[in-house]
């Protein structure tokens, strides 16, 4: 099973929903890198379950550090930390036999045949992005205070839009760093709670669009041919459950563009050499050209829902209905904020220690 991801510095996730605890583990950590705690819980909370637009399932989500931690400060060995399971209905999940359209169940009963745990979608729960949020909190803390700059939020959900980042989104993700729902217009944040609301009322669930921008990079990151920002990025992001489409700047509107329109042209800003448009979302050839790295990511609507659905027995292929019971999200997009914001941190990260060495991370190289 494909759970870990990195060169340099690898993340692994192990555990399950249901079980006793899900966990993390991060290799190629420098010595003496900072530990906050507190700026740990701010991350964790960000993906936390709260009012009528999230799950009932409430979980404390305490992350329990086990090693590579000293006074604080990283030791440079493996990083592990577990999050325990303390709110769990596994009978919620007994008809197991009768796979949850758009769900893992039947694609991993064929894989793993019938020896995972199927209990709140077993390894393949959103769930699972609890440690990864947790340990990469601690690289973009760590990022963070070499400039750069991570952030998320809704750019679209059913008829409502938020206002686009700004040309230099900084001033966009320090906003966004203070908000639990990430909208930057208030009106906008409002509609789409009200649509989370609505669709909560109606037994369904809810999609859309998240943007995420990167600032503070240098020109020059990335490993072509297949090791491209935009190839290790998008992969990190299809670990996501819920994620089903990657863009890149401009992204498929480029498609209905010509090139004297779609075109960045560069020019210079004090010492510093800039495009005047974004349109490549700051990424040619695979590497970073400079400018913020911007990306749009779909989620789809919350697979687990009340309305009566049609699937199959896998044990007897007969036809059978299925309304799924237990605690779930009308919308998972608002949770799925800090989960990107962590994974996009660990990409970068790692291409930057590939090219200058592990030790760059540390605030004091």
């Amino acid at each position: 099973m494909g759970s870990s991801f990195g060169k340099t510095i690898k993340l692994t996730i192990f555990g399950e929903s249901h079980g006793p605890a899900i966990g993390a583990v991060l290799e190629g950590l420098p010595p003496g890198l900072k530990v906050d705690t507190d700026y740990m819980a701010a991350e964790l909370d960000k993906r936390r379950a709260y009012g009528s637009i999230s799950t009932a399932r409430r979980e404390a989500d305490i992350p329990e550090i086990l090693s590579g931690v000293k006074n604080r400060l990283t030791e440079g060995t493996p990083l592990a930390l577990i999050i325990r399971n303390t709110d769990v209905r596994s009978q919620d999940y007994q008809n197991s036999t009768v796979p949850r359209p758009s769900h893992a169940d039947f694609t991993a009963q064929a894989k793993y045949l019938g020896f995972q745990d199927a209990s709140g979608g077993g390894h393949f729960s959103g769930r699972l992005t609890a440690p990864i949020v947790a340990a990469c909190a601690i690289i973009k803390q760590a990022l963070e205070e070499k400039g750069i700059l991570i952030g998320t939020h809704i750019a679209r959900m059913a008829t409502a839009e938020d206002r686009p980042f700004a040309d230099d989104p900084a001033e966009n993700i320090k906003t966004l760093a203070g908000l639990q729902f990430p909208v930057l217009d208030s009106s906008a944040a409002a509609e789409m709670q009200q649509i989370i609301e609505r669709c909560a009322a109606e037994s369904d669930s809810v999609g859309g669009v998240l943007e995420t921008a990167v600032c503070g990079l240098d020109a020059g990151i990335g490993e072509p041919i297949f090791d491209t920002i935009e190839g290790e990025i998008a992969k990190a992001m299809f670990a996501v459950p819920a994620i089903k489409g990657v863009e890149f700047g401009a992204g498929f509107a480029l498609g209905q563009s010509r090139g004297s329109q779609a075109n960045d042209s560069f020019a210079v800003e004090g010492s510093k050499i800039v495009t005047t448009s974004n349109n490549s979302g700051g990424v040619n050839g695979g590497i970073t050209n400079g400018m913020p790295v911007v990306f749009r990511t779909v989620v789809k609507p919350t697979p687990s829902i009340g309305k009566t659905q049609q699937s199959v027995d896998i044990q007897t292929l007969q036809p059978a209905e299925l309304s799924i019971k237990g605690r779930h999200d009308p919308a998972i997009i608002h949770r799925a904020r800090p989960v990107l914001d962590a994974l996009t941190a660990l990409v970068i990260a790692d291409f930057y220690a590939q090219r200058y060495g592990y030790m760059w991370l540390r605030n004091d190289r």
